[in-house]
């Protein structure tokens, strides 16, 4: 059995360190984007990058980060289909059991009156396709959004 793996992606940083040192302790291998991976890092634990699974790195000002099959496959993935195991093997991807995801605060950007261009970047991609690949695979992978439900 391989070491089960958390993708960390998250906007709202409460309570991320200790959620990290919770999975770390349980031998989860971590896996982050960006500021997250950065915060996690700075706080002394060990965590790879996205770019670490997909061998491209983040690109168009971090628009692209997560939008990669090595995400996806990882996340859709239903390890009990052979045939699912089999692409995942064949496409050197592993399995990701867990997505901690939150999005970025679009209605909130609105509501302050920003500017068009800081509202559509505040306009999430990547973090919900993740939270839906692993709703679609619920069997398989958890899935947390609220940093209150950490615990």
């Amino acid at each position: 059995m391989t070491q089960p793996t958390a993708i960390l992606s998250v906007y709202d940083k409460t309570g991320l360190v200790e959620l990290a040192q919770g999975l770390a302790a349980k031998g989860v291998r971590l896996l982050g984007s960006g500021g997250t991976a950065r915060m996690v890092r700075e706080a002394g634990l060990e965590i790879g990058d996205v770019s670490d699974i997909t061998r491209a790195p983040e690109m168009l000002h971090g628009r692209v980060k997560t939008l990669h099959p090595a995400v996806h496959g990882g996340i859709l993935a239903r390890t009990s289909l052979e045939s699912d195991r089999a692409d995942l093997e064949a496409n050197k991807i592993a399995p990701i059991d867990i997505v901690v995801c939150n999005l970025y605060p679009f209605e909130d950007t609105v509501a302050s009156g920003a500017g068009f261009d800081d509202v559509v970047e505040m306009i999430d991609i990547g973090g919900p396709s993740m939270v839906r690949a692993a709703a679609k695979n619920h069997p398989s992978v958890a899935v947390v959004v609220d940093p209150a439900r950490y615990g």
